[in-house]
């Protein structure tokens, strides 16, 4: 019996029977022999951690635009905390960590350069476009785009139909979803740290003041809001097919994301170089739309959706640095120095 085999046993046999089994995957989208140590999930994660989009990830940002202080975080650290509270929870109630796991890492690989700034501009740029079938950009689904297609020099990781969905659905404002429990955590997990990690920030950076946390909701989640959300999420989720918390936690998580949405999301402290991100962003998309030679893996037979798709993959792609070295190598002029001696 290999050791895969083994860890499949132990699932049937320890794990809640609303859990997500490795060895009821719906499979991946080309077949291929299993692994004799890993299950399919196991291996999944470890394609993400490897691939070349959640390295990137390490300079995209969350909140911050380019911050030069090293504490605050960045699309990374984001998605590590957002993988260690969905693991905290999904070991509680004995569901599948290692799919849990996977979805945590891989949630955010589709994301844009300047957070929801840069995938906001995507967005619009798509909107003015005349390109059928009509275009929009959300990074969620690329996320699942640079899994399946863009990865690998366009062979995609192969993950599975589980990893998959979870991804697609994992967004709060996404109306479906995830199809499994794992999915679910993950979605709550990345509501929950983000609250949390950018209430901290914005303190770091004398945005907000203790004070001026809303008292009506503090007083239900306390000042380490993790240990109020989680246990609670724990108690209301065990032996159900839902994952669940209690709708005072709920709401008064919910008020805290209202409260920085108006004091850190649209604040012009926080958020003052991000009038720069659409100008930036359109710029690199004129320039590529008008040379798409200039494009990585560019074929002249592509079509006009082609070149846009092809755009969008390569922008989107891009780290924050990377997309302002890209606008400085092709925008603004080198200096010229005189080869003859004055």
């Amino acid at each position: 019996m290999s050791i895969r085999n083994e860890t499949e046993e132990r699932e049937d046999k320890f794990l809640s029977p609303y859990a997500t089994r490795s060895k009821n995957s719906k499979g991946r989208d080309r077949k291929e022999k299993e692994d004799d140590i890993r299950t399919c999930f196991q291996r999944d994660r470890d394609r993400i951690i490897h691939s070349k989009a959640f390295r990137r990830l390490k300079h995209k940002t969350q909140v911050f635009i380019s911050p030069v202080e090293d504490h605050y975080r960045t699309r990374i650290t984001h998605t590590l905390e957002v993988a260690q509270i969905a693991r905290t929870i999904a070991r509680a109630l004995n569901l599948n960590e290692d799919l849990t796991e996977a979805i945590a890492l891989g949630h955010d690989l589709g994301h844009t350069p300047f957070g929801h700034a840069g995938e906001d501009v995507l967005n619009d740029i798509l909107k003015t476009l005349d390109v059928a079938p009509k275009r929009y950009f959300m990074h969620n689904e690329q996320s699942v785009r640079v899994v399946e297609i863009l990865e690998k020099g366009g062979k995609g990781l192969n993950l599975t139909w589980e990893v998959r969905d979870g991804i697609l659905h994992h967004p709060q404002k996404d109306k479906q979803l995830p199809s499994t429990l794992e999915g679910q955590i993950v979605r709550y997990s990345d509501h929950i740290a983000y609250i949390r990690h950018d209430i901290e920030d914005s303190l770091l950076a004398g945005i907000i003041k203790e004070k001026d946390l809303p008292k009506q909701h503090t007083d239900i989640l306390g000042k380490n809001i993790l240990d109020t959300i989680i246990p609670n999420m724990i108690e209301k989720s065990k032996g159900k097919n839902k994952i669940q918390m209690d709708k005072q936690i709920e709401d008064a998580m919910n008020g805290l994301y209202d409260f920085l949405y108006a004091k850190v999301y649209t604040s012009s402290t926080a958020k003052g170089e991000e009038k720069k991100i659409p100008y930036l962003l359109a710029q690199l998309f004129k320039y590529y739309h008008e040379n798409p030679e200039k494009l990585p893996y560019y074929k002249s037979s592509w079509k006009e959706v082609d070149i846009v798709q092809n755009i969008i993959d390569f922008i989107a792609g891009m780290t924050d640095r990377y997309a302002t070295n890209k606008f400085t190598e092709i925008f603004v002029p080198n200096e010229w120095h005189s080869k003859t001696n004055n």
